[in-house]
């Protein structure tokens, strides 16, 4: 969806990895201050988290290690695919991809990848990812 998320939503999504059909349990938090609080709660026992933020405002960066020490409070080593939104707005861009790219290291993610929810670009190639990486966590 292109609309901000206010609060917190829930979706369900499927996923084919190898032949094997997967569905995701999705909880899509606003980035707002006044809904960080439910956040600790509704990730207790996540296997994965999609980090999201804006290509376009760089300042959707400011509180991406806070973000990152709640969901991984109780799993430190919790995949994370840090992802950048509105890849669509090009001309409008001002995270540069290497310094977004930075953060996998600094923070141990999985990847960095750009999404247009706007065209689809990306957006069922980061599913893919995350579901792939919790799958092979789960066999050993």
């Amino acid at each position: 969806s292109t609309a901000m998320t206010i609060g917190v939503e829930f979706f369900l999504k499927e996923v084919e990895i190898d032949s094997r059909q997967c569905t995701l349990q999705l909880w899509d938090f606003g980035g707002q201050e006044r809904f960080r609080f439910l956040l600790e709660s509704y990730v207790l026992g996540a296997k994965g988290a999609l980090l999201m933020f804006d290509l376009t405002r760089p300042m959707t960066l400011e509180n991406l290690d806070q973000w990152l020490n709640i969901v991984r409070k109780s799993d430190p080593n919790l995949p994370v695919i840090f992802v950048g939104t509105k890849l669509d707005l090009d001309d409008d861009i001002m995270v540069d991809d290497n310094y977004a790219r930075s953060f996998i290291d600094k923070f141990n993610l999985i990847d960095y990848i750009k999404i247009s929810s706007k065209t689809g670009e990306n957006v069922q190639k980061t599913f893919e990812i995350i579901t792939k990486e919790i799958l092979d966590r789960q066999r050993f």
